[in-house]
C-alpha cells in the first residue's frame, strides 16, 4: 500500500502504484499515475498528465507535467510528461507536458536531473543522462543516452544533443552536438569524449573509427551533411557507434557545432 502523508492532496482520480511513498504537502492532481515504489518528496507538484515510472525519486517542489511555456498553447488539451523507471528529479526540477494533444516531454529511465533544472515541452531525454544544476533545456529539444550536462547548461529550442556527449558547465548550444563529443563554451567541440567512450567499454577499434569519423566530417572540405553521407557509402563508418554518428548529420532543424580551437 502506498504510504501517503496526511498533509498531502492526493486526487481519488490519481492512480498510484505499490509502496508508493507521498510526503507532506505534495500535490497529487486527478490525471496522474505513479508506479510502484517511487517517492513523490515534500511539496513536490504532480500535475494533470504526469505519468511516473517506477522505483522514481520526485524531489521537493519539483513540479512534473506544468503547462508549456508556449503562448500559443491551449491548455484544455490533453499531452503528457512522461518519466521513465529509476530516474531521481532532485528539489526543484520542471518538467513542462507537451504542446500537442496525445504528445509527451519525455526523461527517460536510470536519469538523474539536478536541482532546479529546466526540461521544455516536448523534449525527449534519453535513457542514462546526468543534467546538472540549474541547466535548462528549451522547447523540443532532444538528448541521447549517457549524456552528460554540466551545470548551468543552456539548450535552445529544437538542438540535438547526442549521445554520450560530454557538455561542459555553463555551456550554450544553440546548434546540434554530434554524439561523442565533448562540447563547451558556445557551440565548440573539443574532440571525442574518449573518457567517456572508454568508461562504456568501446573497444579500441570503435574508438578509432569514431576518431576517423570525426576528422573527416570537421576537418574536412565541403558540407558536414555530404561528407557524412559519403564515408555511410564506403569502408569507414561499418560499426553500429560510427554508423549512429554518421547518421547523426542526417537530420535536425538546425546547424552543427564545430570543433574549438584546441581540437582543431
Amino acid at each position: 500500500m502506498a504510504k501517503i502523508h496526511s498533509s498531502a492532496i492526493v486526487s481519488p482520480s490519481a492512480i498510484v502504484g505499490d509502496d508508493v511513498e507521498i510526503g507532506p504537502y505534495a500535490i497529487v492532481e486527478g490525471d496522474v499515475e505513479i508506479g510502484s515504489n517511487s517517492k513523490i518528496e515534500a511539496h513536490a507538484v504532480l500535475k494533470d498528465g504526469a505519468r511516473i515510472g517506477n522505483f522514481v525519486t520526485v524531489g521537493n517542489f519539483a513540479v512534473v507535467a506544468g503547462l508549456p511555456q508556449d503562448l500559443s498553447f491551449d491548455p484544455t488539451i490533453r499531452t503528457f510528461a512522461r518519466v521513465g523507471d529509476d530516474t531521481t528529479l532532485r528539489e526543484g526540477v520542471t518538467i513542462n507536458r507537451a504542446t500537442k494533444e496525445g504528445g509527451s516531454t519525455v526523461v527517460g529511465s536510470k536519469c538523474f536531473v539536478m536541482a532546479e533544472a529546466h526540461v521544455g515541452h516536448d523534449s525527449v531525454v534519453g535513457n542514462g543522462v546526468v543534467i546538472g544544476n540549474a541547466s535548462l533545456l528549451g522547447g523540443h529539444v532532444s538528448v541521447g543516452d549517457k549524456a552528460f550536462l554540466g551545470g548551468c547548461s543552456g539548450v535552445h529550442q529544437f538542438c540535438r544533443i547526442g549521445e554520450s556527449v560530454m557538455f561542459g558547465g555553463q555551456s550554450t548550444a544553440t546548434m546540434d552536438v554530434a554524439p561523442f563529443t565533448i562540447f563547451a563554451e558556445r557551440n565548440s567541440l573539443f574532440g571525442l569524449n574518449l573518457v567517456g567512450l572508454r568508461r562504456r567499454g568501446f573497444a579500441k577499434e570503435t574508438i578509432a573509427e569514431l576518431q576517423s569519423c570525426y576528422r573527416k566530417v570537421f576537418l574536412g572540405t565541403g558540407n558536414m551533411r555530404a561528407l557524412a553521407a559519403a564515408l555511410k557509402e564506403g569502408e569507414t563508418g561499418q560499426s553500429p557507434e560510427a554508423m549512429r554518428f554518421l547518421d547523426f548529420f542526417a537530420g535536425g532543424k538546425r546547424g552543427f557545432a564545430t570543433p574549438g580551437r584546441s581540437s582543431k
